[in-house]
């Protein structure tokens, strides 16, 4: 699914924010994370981007396709509030419902995304919580 952005310098081939602006808009960034919001409205799709490894927080209900860059698909069915850990991939979207769709995605840069996809998702979706509310306070202290 859903909601995350090289590892160590987020200078990925698709970058979402670059290659699809009309659905991945860039909220916050610094050392640690890139917050994206994600917008899709009912049946748009998307060309093919990447993510890092990081995780996305659900804010409508959705039913959703991926498509990976070889062609697997899977489809996906959240709900407004759900959180999910997701290691780096590659993929197109398609909004499969009549209702929009909207997320934020956290990707966590550098070391954080390769180590937090080896652990257990609910681990990384803390840390991702923890490194989010860290960002935002220091962001709101300069």
């Amino acid at each position: 699914f859903g909601a995350v952005l090289c590892l160590t310098c987020l200078a990925w081939g698709q970058d979402p924010t670059k290659v699809e602006p009309k659905h991945y808009k860039l909220d916050f960034e610094n050392d640690r994370v890139q917050v994206v919001s994600v917008h899709y409205g009912p049946h748009e799709k998307s060309a093919l981007h990447e993510h890092p490894g990081g995780v996305v927080v659900i804010l409508t209900e959705a039913h959703l396709r991926f498509t990976d860059e070889n062609g697997k698909v899977r489809e996906i069915f959240s709900k407004p509030g759900e959180a999910r850990w997701y290691p780096p991939f590659k993929h197109r979207v398609e909004n499969l419902g009549d209702t929009s769709y909207d997320a934020v995605y956290v990707g966590l840069k550098n070391k954080m995304a390769a180590a937090n996809s080896a652990q257990d998702p609910a681990a990384a979706v803390e840390e991702a919580k923890k490194i989010v509310a860290e960002s935002l306070l220091a962001a709101g202290q300069q």
